[in-house]
């Protein structure tokens, strides 16, 4: 009888592990729930103030004005086989859920020092922190279509604001506007919604916003980058070089003293299928790309060296948790109180790592 019994305890444990990566339905909307926070292409007085724009942004095409929003419905959650990669993640690994919201939310992710993790809500202009435990709080409201964020290595926390008259925006240790003008006009008239950021340890913001951008810390913006498409951002630990997810492949610029940057180049090709979205490194300066397969790691030489498959499709990653140890993504869509797919929804996973992320600054 104690075998069947441990035979039992073993299939029931083996369950309880796989089920870890299935999340919940969604709870119903609230009663009388608010208007979800609006873009700036979305506001009633964008016209107007596109109307000031001596340079006028290129024409929008439909739908462009959630920024983070991600167009058409998102496969339900699928089936994933992890394999080694040397130095990163050992084979049969399983992605945990962790965290679920309904709204345009999460397009740029990042830890914090005691092991939590800071996730922008789109829709209701709030930040959410998940402790270490994984206990969710607000931490940050108002932030006014705060989108993507990051923070550097003297931890100055930094958002992109979506409203209209976009901007980019300090939130700690005290909240300031850095950049909200280009070439004498509103951020705006850039063009498209600021999508995510990485920050320097001089105060500095790159950013990307249908164009890669850089805010010297005396909030002057200025423009990079030729045929470039780019999306997400990232810094590397010396902050000597920049990384653009751009399509499929990576482009890489040289940072120099004063932040400008110089040489732009293709660094990487994502080989395993999608187009770049967010991104994060790791302590031996591996870069960490998020596409629709999983997270595609990419060697500090530009070496190709495999995807981490996820349960659903992912935009947004981060190192955190105990020693930076586990990785974590954001995936669009979730299933809703009735059982049905919807895309406008954020699901946030983690994993173990071998690897460790950069310890030098949260993102």
């Amino acid at each position: 009888m104690s075998s069947y019994v441990s035979i039992a305890f073993g299939l029931l444990l083996l369950l309880l592990l796989l089920a870890q990566d299935q999340a919940p339905l969604l709870p119903p909307p609230p009663p009388n729930a608010p208007a979800p926070s609006l873009s700036a292409p979305d506001d009633p007085g964008w016209n107007a103030l596109i109307a000031t724009c001596r340079t006028p942004p290129p024409p929008r095409g439909g739908g462009a004005g959630r920024g983070g929003a991600r167009g058409g419905p998102p496969p339900g959650p699928r089936e994933y086989t992890i394999a080694a990669i040397p130095g990163v993640i050992d084979a049969g690994k399983r992605w945990k859920f962790l965290w679920q919201e309904a709204g345009n939310n999460g397009d740029g992710i990042v830890g914090t020092n005691d092991g939590g993790l800071l996730i922008a809500q789109n829709d209701n202009s709030r930040v959410v922190k998940l402790d270490s435990n994984g206990k969710p709080s607000v931490v940050y409201t108002d932030t006014r279509t705060g989108g993507s964020l990051s923070i550097n290595s003297k931890g100055a926390v930094f958002i992109v604001q979506r409203a209209l008259r976009t901007a980019i925006a300090q939130l700690a240790p005290r909240k300031r506007i850095p950049a909200d003008r280009y070439n004498g006009d509103p951020l705006d008239c850039a063009g498209l919604n600021p999508n995510d950021l990485t920050a320097d340890g001089k105060g500095g913001v790159y950013f990307t916003q249908g164009g890669v951008y850089y805010a010297s810390p005396r909030g002057v913006v200025s423009k990079y980058g030729q045929n470039i498409t780019p999306n997400g951002i990232i810094l590397s630990a010396d902050e000597k070089r920049l990384y653009v997810t751009n399509g499929p492949t990576l482009a890489a610029f040289d940072v120099q003293p004063d932040g400008s940057l110089t040489n732009q180049r293709e660094f990487a090709k994502l080989e395993g299928g999608g187009n770049g979205d967010g991104s994060t490194i790791d302590g031996a300066r591996r870069i960490y790309v998020t596409t629709n397969p999983g997270v595609q790691v990419i060697a500090p030489d530009g070496t190709y060296l495999g995807v981490i498959p996820t349960p659903r499709p992912v935009i947004s990653v981060a190192f955190g948790g105990p020693g930076k140890r586990t990785l974590f993504v954001l995936a669009r869509g979730a299933r809703d109180a009735a059982g049905n797919e919807v895309a406008n929804a954020a699901q946030v996973y983690s994993i173990e790592t071998i690897a460790q992320g950069y310890r030098g600054r949260p993102k």
